[in-house]
């Protein structure tokens, strides 16, 4: 049953990451100012939460789900998809930073609107972000029917 309810809110869980990360991309736009830069500030905190509860959830699918340990270890298929999943997070820092930076910015100049360039130069981050998320379920799905192992 464990086994069951790890694999329900890992499934979940990166469902509600790759929503957030939709949510980003569509946000981050030329001309993002104020309450929306707010919300994004928000959106970016909760991507990284997210991001580490899929983490911890996976780890606990590998020790005590019922594939056994092993099954992950030794499949070049998990591996990629942790390849996967650890480029996504090397390129969320960019972003990341910027956003951050902007909305302390923001917090203290109300009419504070980011430039065009640093929007367009993060919204390249996030493209290459959402290219490499695609990637991790057609891992998944590999996995799923044991290749790889």
């Amino acid at each position: 049953m464990s086994d069951l309810i790890l694999a329900i809110l890992h499934h979940l869980l990166v469902f509600l990451l790759a929503a957030v990360l939709a949510g980003e991309f569509v946000l981050l736009r030329p001309g993002i100012s104020g309450r929306d830069l707010k919300l994004l500030a928000h959106i970016d905190r909760a991507y990284g939460g997210i991001a580490l509860a899929v983490i911890l959830v996976g780890i606990g699918r590998v020790l005590h789900g019922l594939k056994g340990w092993e099954f992950y270890v030794y499949n070049w298929a998990f591996w990629a998809k942790m390849a996967a999943f650890a480029t996504v997070g090397l390129l969320s820092i960019a972003p990341t930073t910027r956003i951050r930076g902007w909305a302390r910015t923001a917090g203290k100049d109300a009419a504070y609107a980011v430039p065009d360039a640093e929007v367009s130069a993060a919204r390249r981050y996030l493209r290459l972000e959402v290219l490499v998320f695609a990637l991790i379920p057609v891992f998944a799905a590999m996995m799923a029917r044991g290749v790889g192992y």
